[in-house]
């Protein structure tokens, strides 16, 4: 065999280890890549939120009435009438009408529960103002008339009292926020005697 046959056959047999070697690396990293390749990443769809049950069209007044019922509730808390017959018939009062308050919400009855607390407050402002103490925020009107003069004469089941727009110790000490009483419009101010409470009225 002649010196470039066998040069031939020796550059044949580098090139053929030089091709396995280079398949052999490729194989091993093309391994490695598939041993360490991070799995993919699955977006995970995520649900929309959920919304609240529809609250129904009497959860504003629902809402309304436990604000001025609560409102009232707290409404004497910190008042001393500390013996003043005016203040302590006028508490009274508005805690009478906590209690209806109360009973009109139990029952679902939100705007009646709203008008009874509303008026209910207006008897701690009375006692309030009793009490020569800051009668505090003004309130919805309860719609009755109230006495627009110093000094006049109402009459009430065929008797006669003094009313007033104003609290006068010993002539108009008693708080009355107005309302129909037989059939009949009494507008709302200041008497000489609680007769919407038959126990404590004199005459």
């Amino acid at each position: 065999m002649g010196r470039p046959q066998a040069l031939e056959e020796a550059m044949g047999y580098v090139v053929l280890a030089l091709l396995l070697i280079v398949g052999a690396a490729a194989a091993v990293a093309a391994q490695r890549r598939q041993g360490g390749r991070a799995e993919p990443v699955v977006a995970v769809a995520v649900p929309p939120a959920v919304p609240d049950p529809d609250p129904g069209p009497g959860a504003g007044a629902r809402v309304e009435a436990e604000r001025w019922v609560e409102r009232l509730g707290t409404g004497p808390a910190g008042i001393d009438a500390a013996g003043d017959k005016a203040a302590v018939q006028a508490l009274a009062d508005a805690t009478e009408w906590y209690r209806a308050a109360k009973g009109e919400l139990a029952a679902g009855r939100y705007d009646a529960a709203t008008a009874a607390a509303v008026e209910g407050l207006h008897y701690v402002r009375a006692a309030r103002t009793a009490l020569r103490l800051d009668p505090g925020p003004v309130l919805p009107g309860l719609g009755t008339g109230a006495v627009t003069a110093r000094d006049g004469r109402v009459i009430v089941a065929d008797r006669t009292y003094t009313v007033s727009n104003r609290w006068r110790d010993g002539v108009t000490p008693y708080y009355y926020a107005g309302g129909v009483v037989a059939g009949r419009r009494v507008p709302g101010g200041w008497y000489s005697a609680p007769w919407w409470n038959p126990a404590l009225a004199v005459a």
